[in-house]
């Protein structure tokens, strides 16, 4: 599966300092579990079976309530057992499109 999340306090005393803080702190759990990612200016996307891929959003979350008392979580799920390699490989398909357009 994958998923797209996105984490990030709700309250802080320093919002903007705080908030990029807290958010690198959620991306941090995620680069370091070892599954396949990425982070864009919107989400972090994770690709993985459902009990670690939802493991590694739970750390996140947990990372950003460490700096502030409320946390907003926003999931997005691709669900479908037994496939993987589609982080890069749905980008790759909608590339080769482009490239027939282009033709």
């Amino acid at each position: 599966m994958i998923i797209a999340f996105s984490v990030a306090p709700t309250e802080v005393p320093n919002a903007y300092a705080e908030m990029s803080e807290a958010v690198a702190a959620a991306v941090k759990v995620v680069r370091e579990s070892g599954l396949p990612n990425e982070t864009n200016a919107m989400f972090t996307l994770i690709e993985g079976e459902w009990d670690e891929v939802m493991a590694v959003v739970k750390a996140a979350t947990e990372a950003v309530l460490a700096v502030s008392p409320r946390v907003g979580l926003v999931l997005k799920a691709d669900i479908r057992p037994g496939v993987s390699g589609q982080l890069r490989g749905k980008v790759e398909s909608v590339e080769r499109h482009l490239i027939d357009f282009e033709k």
